[in-house]
């Protein structure tokens, strides 16, 4: 018998809570304002510029990870897809922690740090969160994971 996935389920997993997705989008744009119009200084000239390309690849990245993907018509597609947009957000958050290394100063640098610590912070938990009913949605298509999952002491789909 071949192992499918609940298409509800699946669904079920990439729900996210618009009022947190609302949070993380005023929380990223406060910091492309700071990025843009805030007193930051940088050690190398054009780091500013770099730093605020990579703050909205960033952005744009969150934003594919909260995309809805219902029209892809295959559940185990639509996981790879959302799975895809998670690593690209940590890719491109890798690469903006890049840029504020260099960072010297400014007014603005204080809440600048603070404000994308607790970005990177809570969207990494949630990522991480859901990567993990991913993985598991993925892996149950594999014969023999819910025998190997009892063998653990765990049940398919928990942790």
């Amino acid at each position: 018998m071949e192992a499918r996935l609940d298409p509800r389920e699946v669904q079920q997993s990439m729900a996210f809570d618009p009022d947190q997705v609302a949070d993380f989008r005023r929380r990223w744009s406060l910091l492309m304002e700071l990025a843009v119009w805030g007193d930051l200084k940088a050690a190398e000239i054009g780091a500013l510029p770099k730093l605020r390309k990579r703050m909205l690849e960033y952005g744009e990245k969150i934003r594919s990870l909260f995309n809805d993907r219902s029209w892809i018509p295959q559940p185990r597609d639509q996981i790879k897809s959302v799975l895809t947009a998670s690593l690209d957000v940590r890719d491109k958050l890798q690469a903006v922690e890049k840029e504020t290394e260099v960072l010297t100063g400014g007014s603005d640098l204080e809440r600048f740090n603070a404000e994308f610590d607790r970005l990177r912070t809570d969207l990494v938990a949630l990522m991480e969160h859901h990567e993990a009913l991913w993985k598991d949605l993925l892996n149950r298509l594999y014969d023999g994971y819910e025998e190997w999952q009892a063998s653990r002491g765990r049940e398919p789909g928990g942790e």
